[in-house]
């Protein structure tokens, strides 16, 4: 007899359609073959489904029993096909017989699992992928251990059904019982993001890098903070997510596929996936920044899809590590080449980066010694160039952290700004672009501005010597500065702003002087002049 049963191939955070065929012929010697390119875990998965089959009160078929995994130009790993290579064999062997007219076909059903020996059901990585797969198919749903099931279930568009063991699979084919329906998680109101990372409250002084990052936040421009050890770069760093907007349902399904694909939890919060937050050691190798290994899966970048990418000492990372970010920063997407073939993964992260400025971490004011010429130097021009930001974070005198009652703009207050700017760019550009990620032909239209801001803009361009990707860099800075401010056009002081975000494109890549200090962002009223770091360095 034969059969046939579906499942998937894992590859990188994307599912394809793997199709598990079984032929029991009475002729021949009593074997059981797996071909179709299976690794060790997959050959060695005959004595599992054995053992769990036989703890059901069953036998499989001992017979010349020949299973394919399909198709077979692709290689198959791991322990994803127990389950469906159980239920194909008791298929074929005639023990999946219904007993009423309306039981479910194995063929309608996407099923992974892997299998204990006693039949109990254990997670696999990709439940969600697989959903999402089984729903490009038009299966009727997936069948998966319940962790697995309940990362599918936020996959809208297809059932999810969990069983705990072998045994209720089988009845649920052969008509004698159901299986649990596992429904998306329910959003609880009010839960914010921000309730799980630090205040910018609690940050003492640093107003103008705390609006430095609320400009990045808005737009979601990549940032880097330069500074002396102590002066908060960590601390404002990791606040960053705080004041970023809650995971729209697509986004919150991205992560979930991209997270479930790695074998990783994902934080949650009221039901749904906050956005990731990935700060890597700067001893982590490019695999695992970018992605690959034997088996490929997701690296940090990745694995920080819609969310942030934190590097903290920026220059303590090996070169190739920092150079492999390099086209991952403008593409948005990573693609990793193998002689079978390439695997692409998303990557659309905010970039978060925090360096001292110079080894020994601090330096002399408006002196660029060769010291600091040195370390910066670690971080190539051409990577500085991909980031919008260059903000330099001053020492924070003792006198201003000592005054325990005076606070400073909070996480709360710079979320809703950000809000409204991000929601000025959904109604000026559609749902999901950002200032940060508009095409080069959309820059004349979207970031237009008057003759003076225009001429402004030019001079900086033939004095600080930016490249032609550091010009439209500071135009989508000035946009989202505009926004920040509820201004409807790019102004002069918008422009001025966001030319001194650029400085690190100067020829000997160092500051000009120390920070000048600016306006609290607290004080924001919607007019661009009250914010203004026009001011000049």
């Amino acid at each position: 007899m034969s059969s046939r049963c579906l499942s998937c191939i894992l590859a990188g955070v994307e599912a394809s359609l793997c199709e598990i065929e079984v032929i029991a012929s009475p002729r021949g010697l009593p074997q059981t073959t797996i071909v179709g390119l299976p690794d060790a875990a997959v050959r060695e998965s005959q004595e599992r489904i054995r053992s769990a089959v036989v703890a059901c009160g069953l036998d499989v078929p001992r017979h010349h029993v020949t299973i394919n995994l399909a198709p077979a130009d692709r290689r198959k790993e791991g322990v994803f096909y127990d389950l469906p290579i159980a239920m194909a064999l008791l298929d074929a062997g005639g023990a999946l017989i219904p007993q009423r007219s309306d039981a479910p076909r194995l063929v309608d059903w996407l099923l992974a699992g892997e299998l204990a020996l006693d039949g109990r059901l254990r997670s696999v990585r990709g439940g969600c992928p697989t959903a999402i797969m089984a729903a490009q198919q038009g299966l009727r749903g997936v069948i998966l251990p319940p962790e697995s099931a309940n990362e599918a279930a936020l996959v809208p568009t297809v059932e999810v059904r969990t069983a705990s063991h072998l045994s209720e699979v089988i009845a649920f084919f052969q008509g004698r019982g159901e299986l649990s329906v596992v429904g998306p998680p329910a959003a609880e109101p009010g839960v914010g993001q921000r309730s799980i990372h630090a205040d910018y409250a609690d940050v003492r002084g640093q107003e103008g890098a705390k609006r430095s990052l609320a400009i990045a936040a808005a737009g979601a421009h990549n940032v880097l903070l330069i500074g002396p050890p102590g002066c908060g770069k960590t601390m404002m760093a990791r606040a960053l997510p705080g004041i970023l907007p809650a995971l729209t349902i697509p986004e919150s399904l991205d992560v979930m596929r991209v997270y479930s694909a790695a074998g990783l939890r994902v934080d949650r919060l009221g039901g749904r996936p906050l956005r990731p937050v990935r700060s890597p050691h700067h001893g982590a190798s490019a695999a695992a920044l970018i992605g690959g290994g034997r088996i490929v899966r997701p690296g940090e970048a990745t694995l920080a899809h819609h969310g942030v990418l934190f590097l903290d000492e920026l220059p303590e990372f090996p070169r190739n590590v920092l150079e492999s970010l390099r086209e991952v920063l403008e593409s948005g997407e990573v693609e990793i080449a193998r002689v079978s073939g390439s695997v692409r993964m998303p990557a659309r992260f905010q970039l978060v980066a925090a360096m001292n400025p110079s080894r020994r971490g601090h330096r002399r004011p408006g002196v660029a010694d060769a010291d600091t010429a040195t370390y910066m130097a670690r971080v190539s021009a051409p990577l500085l160039d991909r980031i919008d930001l260059h903000v330099e974070v001053p020492r924070v005198p003792g006198r201003d952290l000592a005054r325990r009652t005076r606070r400073g703009a909070s996480s709360a207050e710079l979320a809703e700004l950000v809000a409204r700017a991000r929601a000025v760019q959904e109604n000026r550009q559609g749902r999901g672009l950002l200032n940060a990620h508009l095409a080069h032909g959309q820059l004349d239209s979207v970031c237009a501005m008057g003759h003076e801001a225009g001429a402004f803009l030019a001079d900086a361009l033939a004095s600080l010597g930016l490249s032609a990707r550091g010009y439209d860099k500071a135009r989508r800075i000035a946009r989202s500065i505009a926004d920040l401010d509820g201004a409807a056009d790019i102004a002069l002081e918008h422009v001025a702003e966001a030319v001194q975000y650029r400085l690190l494109d100067r020829t000997d890549g160092l500051p000009l002087q120390e920070p000048v200090s600016r306006a609290p962002l607290a004080q924001s009223r919607g007019a661009s002049s009250s914010h203004s770091m026009s001011g000049g360095r």
